[in-house]
């Protein structure tokens, strides 16, 4: 008799994979991007405290079910995009959800969470979910900061 862990539920996979969008075979980190965008076109989400409660509830739900989806076995599985839609809204934060911020928001939430800067890169080596998030969190943040230079120096 083996002791297997139980295969995560189908609740737990459509949370963990952006409702499905990171079985996408191509770039799934970049669908699920998008996917976090399309969000914007409910009426009042860009609003700071309906986005925000999102990211973080986007954040919580994250970290459990990402960590229960590479249970045992990929570091970070790619289907795994949880991760870059609360990025995504934390990029976009606090910020006019116009389609040149939106786009600006995309592009560089997208490098930063390719070339890890620091310590994004030191985050996603913490166990589980914690850094599956974590490093995308970052690049979220990352993405904000710049593009809240822009739109001030914009302005």
């Amino acid at each position: 008799m083996t002791n297997r862990p139980e295969p995560p539920s189908f609740v737990v996979r459509a949370i963990a994979t952006g409702l499905f969008t990171g079985y996408a075979p191509v770039a799934p980190g970049t669908v699920g991007s998008f996917f976090a965008l399309c969000f914007f076109l409910i009426p009042g989400f860009g609003r700071p405290e309906i986005l925000g409660g999102s990211a973080l509830v986007a954040l919580a739900l994250g970290i459990y079910t990402s960590g229960r989806l590479c249970n045992g076995g990929d570091k970070d599985p790619s289907i795994v995009v949880i991760d870059e839609i609360a990025g995504m809204w934390i990029a976009m934060l606090f910020l006019p959800a116009t389609l040149p911020v939106l786009c600006g928001s995309f592009l560089l939430f997208r490098l930063f969470d390719i070339i890890k800067p620091f310590p994004a890169r030191s985050l996603e080596r913490l166990p589980g979910g914690w850094g599956i998030m974590l490093d995308d969190v970052a690049a979220g943040i990352y993405a904000n900061i710049v593009l809240q230079i822009i739109v001030q120096a914009v302005r």
